[in-house]
């Protein structure tokens, strides 16, 4: 039938259920285990496994994925290719490429490949600077470190450093190859953070050990927007982290903002990215306070009211059953948050919560909001940054909304 069936071992063929066939074609990237109705041997992590339809013809090729319930990860489908070190070789360049033209020299912070959405399952790979992180949520990339390594450089030769990065389910397979964590790849740099640019600003990102890749790149649109919105403002960042939406905030002419967060270390991350900016006088100019706290607790307790609040809490549902609990959670942060804003204020409500949907979302911050009997309009709202494609629905995490009260 091709070339990918004539050469080397027996290929892994499965059949899949009838529900499951329709979903790869319609182009959505997981088949679960339990709808594989059909193999012709047991399978191998990581190992180009074709899938065949119901009449016997091509439909895909995918990543087996033995260790997981998503027990095929899609790489392609519609006619058959020879998946050779050219194809995957390609494949990296077109992933990047699509990138071309989104950032300006202002900006050398942001997404090179977003996972399935950009034909990389379990895989994602982040600028910062001359660094690139490499993260990887599976075993199934295991035995393509290297060709990794090396089709990224043939895709971005001006690459100074290489860095890997382990999903905690993957780490353990990754260790006991000899790979660890933060470890360099590629380069002699071994500093744990690099400084990269947002839309002119300074940001340390800690490539080593940092949270995801080392920074939160999604919400650079929902940053820029409310450093747009700030002008002459007093500013509440709640869930503050290393500060982002406070210094678009502070730049874009708040005369104050006030970082808040659990964490000391977040908010000493904050401070020192304000350092890094102070030639600015705008962010110089801007009074910037810290205050160390249970976020919901200050919101409903805490005193003042601010023009501007943003309220970005991590993912509050990382697994369906914390699903409902998450829901009623936003509802309880945007009645509180709303009620620190001031009128004419805005509020920002965000959520990166992928197994809340963004309807149940925006769903629960209304329902919230219209409880305080305040007059409001809702005035945008945002969801995936362009260099965040998400072409299936279990990708789209993020969701933002914005509010306008009049009262």
């Amino acid at each position: 039938m091709s070339n990918i069936e004539r050469t080397g071992p027996p290929r892994l063929r499965l059949r899949l259920t009838p529900a499951a066939e329709g979903a790869v074609r319609s182009g959505h990237p997981w088949v679960y285990g339990e709808r594989i109705r059909e193999s012709n041997r047991e399978g191998r992590s990581g190992e180009v496994a074709v899938v065949y339809d119901r009449k016997d013809r091509f439909l895909a090729l995918g990543l087996y994925d033995p260790d997981s319930p998503i027990r095929l990860r899609v790489l392609h489908t519609g006619k058959p290719v020879p998946v050779d070190d050219a194809w995957w070789q390609a494949r990296m360049a077109a992933a990047i490429a699509r990138r071309a033209g989104l950032f300006g020299a202002d900006t050398d912070g942001y997404r090179l490949v977003n996972g399935e959405s950009d034909g990389w399952p379990a895989l994602i790979l982040d600028r910062y600077a001359g660094a690139l992180v490499l993260k990887l949520y599976s075993a199934v990339w295991l035995e393509r470190v290297d060709d990794l390594v090396r089709w990224i450089r043939a895709a971005e030769p001006s690459v100074g450093r290489v860095v890997l990065r382990l999903s905690r389910n993957a780490q353990a397979a990754f260790e006991v190859a000899g790979y660890r964590d933060g470890q360099n790849l590629f380069g002699a740099d071994a500093a744990d953070s690099v400084v990269f640019h947002e839309d002119g600003l300074r940001f340390w990102s800690d490539v080593v050990k940092g949270q995801k890749t080392g920074f939160f790149l999604d919400q650079r649109e929902n940053r820029r927007r409310v450093g747009s919105l700030s002008a002459g403002a007093e500013v509440l960042n709640a869930f503050s982290f290393s500060g982002g939406f406070s210094l678009h905030a502070a730049r874009g002419g708040a005369v104050s903002v006030t970082d808040l967060d659990i964490s000391p270390h977040a908010l000493d991350a904050a401070r020192r990215n304000f350092e890094l900016n102070r030639e600015d006088p705008r962010v110089s100019g801007a009074r910037h306070q810290s205050v160390q706290a249970d976020a919901f607790e200050w919101l409903e307790n805490g005193p003042g009211r601010f023009d501007v609040v943003i309220c970005d809490p991590p993912s509050l549902a990382k697994r369906e059953h914390e699903r409902a609990g998450a829901i009623e959670a936003y509802r309880r942060l945007a009645h509180a948050a709303a009620g620190k804003v001031r009128p004419g204020g805005l509020l920002l409500a965000a959520s990166c919560s992928a197994h809340v949907l963004e309807e149940e979302f925006h769903a629960a911050v209304i329902e919230a909001v219209d409880r305080t009997d305040r007059r409001y309009e809702v005035v945008e709202r945002a969801a995936h940054a362009p260099d965040h494609p998400a072409t299936f629905d279990e990708a789209r995490y993020l969701k933002a909304v914005y509010l306008r009260f009049r009262d």
